[in-house]
């Protein structure tokens, strides 16, 4: 008799840590995505795709000192509005990616740290090369209600390419297109935004 109840016990404790690991696994997924859609919205210039990134109570906390905190998804919309419409404007690309060194889930709320790296594509016409500039980054996503992850804390502040081009890649963590380096005969302002 113990021994059945030692077996049935043994096969629970199996399928409860198999369901976590697939819980675990599709959480990564979910989060991992978030960087996929940040990549879409950047190189179709569209910020409604944001809106399927960010909390409704989201709040971005620039890197600039003479920036305040941008509360709300809306608010937050609007920035990338502005950002992308000067891209627009100037007829020129621009690309987003990420690679994530950390990640920390705990219940419904997670943490990712990493570094990304933006490049800028001036019009072919225009002569001018290609420029990046790159940054760490920190991200914190709740599981809402409706089973999905939304980013409602992110921060940046800038940083070294190279960290970027450095980062290793860590198992079941975003780790991005893996842009290859540009030269430096290629980047006469490589601190430009836009």
């Amino acid at each position: 008799m113990l021994k059945k109840v030692a077996t049935a016990l043994t096969l629970v404790s199996t399928l409860y840590f198999s369901l976590i690991q697939v819980a675990f696994a599709n959480d990564n997924d979910a989060l991992n995505a978030v960087y996929s859609h940040f990549s879409a919205a950047f190189n179709e210039l569209d910020a409604n795709i944001m809106k399927s990134i960010y909390s409704e109570d989201a709040c971005y906390i620039p890197e600039g000192q003479d920036e305040e905190i941008t509360l709300g998804r809306d608010n937050i919309v609007a920035l990338y509005e502005t950002f992308f419409g000067k891209i627009k404007h100037k007829n020129a690309r621009i690309e987003v990616d990420f690679r994530v060194i950390e990640r920390n889930i705990e219940g419904n709320s997670a943490t990712d740290i990493g570094y990304y790296l933006i490049r800028f594509h001036p019009p072919v016409d225009d002569g001018e090369p290609s420029s990046e500039f790159a940054g760490k980054f920190v991200g914190v996503s709740k599981k809402k209600s409706d089973g999905k992850w939304y980013l409602t804390v992110d921060t940046n502040n800038r940083a070294e390419a190279s960290f970027y081009y450095n980062a290793k890649p860590s198992p079941n963590l975003y780790y991005g297109r893996q842009f290859p380096a540009l030269s430096q005969n290629t980047l006469p302002n490589n601190h430009d935004k836009q």
